[in-house]
């Protein structure tokens, strides 16, 4: 058995040949299949049936390609012949290609204050429409101070009017709640929207 991938070094007046493995953590490739019989399909798709590991390794080394098993829990082992290198470089793309189209979900936070005036507050609310507008959930807070803790109910109010500014784009995932000294709202964007 041959290994599949091989370099020459060459110094002046000596040449050596080095041959590297190919080994992967998920598929076992070539000689680092261990099942002595496994359902084989060629390279065209067609099944050549269930062989001796050795055959299908000579199989995939006449048409210079590797021996992948691609399905090591069925009964029997299901292994193909491929080009290892190239189908490893395709899936590589296609998980690059799938991260690039993938859109984070960011979580932007609002502070409020329990006396804000209503034009900090209109203003505050603008920025809140515009990050759901760009996909991200809203994090609304209020910290109490000193004596404003006595008076949550206020918090409650200057929440429930935040929620009814900005209904037009956003649902309210978390409905407002005090943690510590702070009351805590989650808004999360409209779909569609």
């Amino acid at each position: 058995m041959r290994p599949r991938f091989c370099f020459k070094w060459q110094k002046p007046h000596l040449s050596i040949w080095r041959c590297v493995k190919i080994s992967s953590k998920e598929l076992a490739v070539n000689e680092d299949i261990k099942f002595k019989e496994v359902r084989v399909i060629s390279a065209d798709g067609s099944q050549l049936g269930i062989i001796s590991v050795d055959k299908a390794l000579e199989a995939a080394y006449a048409a210079d390609l590797d021996l992948v098993c691609i399905s090591p829990n069925a009964q029997p082992p299901v292994c193909k012949i491929m080009d290892y290198g190239k189908y490893r470089f395709e899936q590589a793309k296609r998980e690059k290609e799938a991260k690039k189209n993938q859109k984070v979900m960011e979580v932007k936070e609002i502070r409020l204050g329990l006396s804000i005036d209503v034009h900090d507050f209109e203003t505050k609310g603008r920025h809140a429409i515009r990050f759901l507008q760009e996909g991200n959930k809203v994090k609304v807070s209020i910290r109490f101070r000193g004596r404003e803790l006595g008076h949550p109910e206020i918090g409650l109010e200057t929440m429930s009017r935040f929620a009814e500014y900005c209904q037009d784009y956003s649902t309210v995932e978390k409905a407002a709640k005090m943690e510590g000294r702070n009351m805590l709202m989650f808004l999360s964007p409209k779909s569609g929207k």
